[in-house]
């Protein structure tokens, strides 16, 4: 039978498909809040019972957090596992909402059909792409396209605190050939991308300490150090005037970008200068020899987070501070090694402070950023198919943040990840009024259906 078949099943059955999609979101499963844990719990049973109806073995499998749910199809062709989160974030404020957060409905709007409730773009309804997907292919073909383990996580809106442990304890039942993972998003919201770039993340709080109280700035000021002055001193050097970070071989590791992924970006046609523009900005502050497409997706930044000293409360006052401090932190991309940038930034501080300032140091994270390996066939597979379902030319992409789960699929399982989703710029993801165009449900099954077809 042909891809068609699958794809008209999928088209005549989208109405039962959001009626299944429905019934999951009416799930308050909200990960973070301990008064949910039994609806996260049910979610995970829901889960379970879609995949069993589907003659997946499926089971809900207890962590000392929220549960996994694990299910394996036996097919032909390679493995793959689909990864997932059923977990959502909190709905506050709620009096910010225009309906009953979990009471999802389909709503007109200005820019067509959208579904509108908590968990509809992250991650549910991305999530259920894959499973309408295959349950259409398992009703016109019989079989599943090829063998998939379907893993779904319940703390991914929480810092997953056990998945590494799971994953670490269950290694030989997870590993596969291919992680895919669905929960991202279309480039600015109109073509399909597939992201191979992942940044890493370094965290840094600094605290620097000299007289051993605060201080009347008028009887001390002049004479004695104010560790304000020194933090702010040392933060200033952390950037050259063209935006290059000056912390000692901070640019170890890091690659430049291959042409062909790079004229793939150029034909998406960014608009620098319209995305700084939506925030009332005009000029890239970064690395002046780098586009501002670069600069998000594939050079590492170092960034200030916040300073804290003196006094800041209401009024004035004339103090020269004991203490002052600041969080830094570092987006690493290639093969940057997080704790080697944390050793060379901390000599690098310690090194340019003077006389009767000291200084401490914590850690918050260090991960790695996680690089793809785009000649594995099943990417230009899936993005061919793609292009084929949008019209529009996929490409391979970048991200500026981090997906820790796909860091861990590669560390720990030795398996590279597709990531693709269907999400929206507008679907405002954590936020009050979150949707997801039904647009992007739809040819989200199809555009899986298509991508299984291919890589099989």
């Amino acid at each position: 039978m042909t891809l068609d078949a699958t794809l008209s099943r999928i088209d005549a059955d989208l109405p039962a498909a959001l009626d299944r999609l429905m019934a999951l979101l009416r799930i308050p499963s909200i990960s973070t809040d301990p008064a949910f844990a039994a609806d996260v719990d049910r979610a995970a049973d829901w889960l379970v019972a879609d995949l069993q109806g589907m003659g997946v073995a499926a089971e809900k499998h207890p962590t000392p957090g929220h549960p996994m749910v694990v299910g394996h199809v036996e097919g032909d062709g390679p493995h793959v596992l689909f990864y997932g989160h059923y977990d959502v974030q909190p709905v506050d404020p709620l009096d910010l909402w225009h309906r009953d957060p979990f009471d999802p409905a389909i709503e007109e709007t200005p820019r067509g059909r959208v579904i509108r409730g908590r968990g509809t773009a992250d991650d549910k309804g991305q999530l259920m792409t894959f499973l309408e997907a295959c349950r259409a292919w398992q009703a016109v073909h019989g079989q599943m396209p090829c063998r998939i383990t379907f893993f779904f996580e319940g703390e991914e809106e929480s810092g997953s605190p056990s998945l590494l442990p799971y994953l670490e304890a269950h290694k030989d039942r997870l590993k596969a050939d291919l992680a895919l993972i669905c929960d991202t998003g279309l480039f600015e919201s109109r073509a399909p991308a597939i992201i191979t770039q992942l940044r890493g993340l370094l965290g840094e709080e600094i605290t620097l300490t000299g007289p051993d109280k605060d201080l009347h700035s008028g009887m001390y000021g002049g004479a004695a150090i104010n560790p304000i002055r020194v933090l702010t001193r040392i933060l200033g050097n952390l950037h050259d005037d063209q935006g290059r970070i000056q912390v000692p071989q901070f640019y170890d590791g890091v690659p430049e970008v291959a042409p062909e992924i790079r004229a793939q970006w150029e034909a998406l046609k960014f608009d620098a200068a319209g995305f700084l523009g939506d925030v009332d900005l005009s000029h890239p502050a970064g690395e002046q020899d780098r586009s501002a497409l670069e600069m998000i997706w594939s050079r590492p930044t170092a960034e200030i987070n916040g300073i804290v000293g003196g006094y800041t409360g209401d009024g004035f006052k004339t103090v020269l501070p004991s203490r002052a401090s600041a969080k830094v932190s570092f987006r690493l991309v290639g093969t940057q090694d997080p704790l080697a940038i944390r050793e060379n930034f901390r000599a690098w501080v310690t090194a340019q402070l003077p006389e009767d300032v000291t200084a401490t140091f914590s850690g918050h994270g260090a991960s790695p950023a996680g690089q793809m390996a785009t000649d594995h066939p099943a990417f230009e597979q899936a993005r061919r198919a793609l292009g084929a379902e949008w019209g529009v030319e996929a490409a391979f992409t970048g991200c500026g943040g981090s997906i820790p789960v796909a860091g861990y699929f590669k560390s720990v399982l030795g398996m590279d990840s597709l990531l693709v989703g269907w999400g929206k710029d507008d679907d405002q993801i954590h936020s009050p009024n979150e949707k997801y165009d039904l647009d992007s449900f739809h040819k989200g099954i199809r555009s899986w259906a298509r991508i299984l077809d291919a890589i099989r």
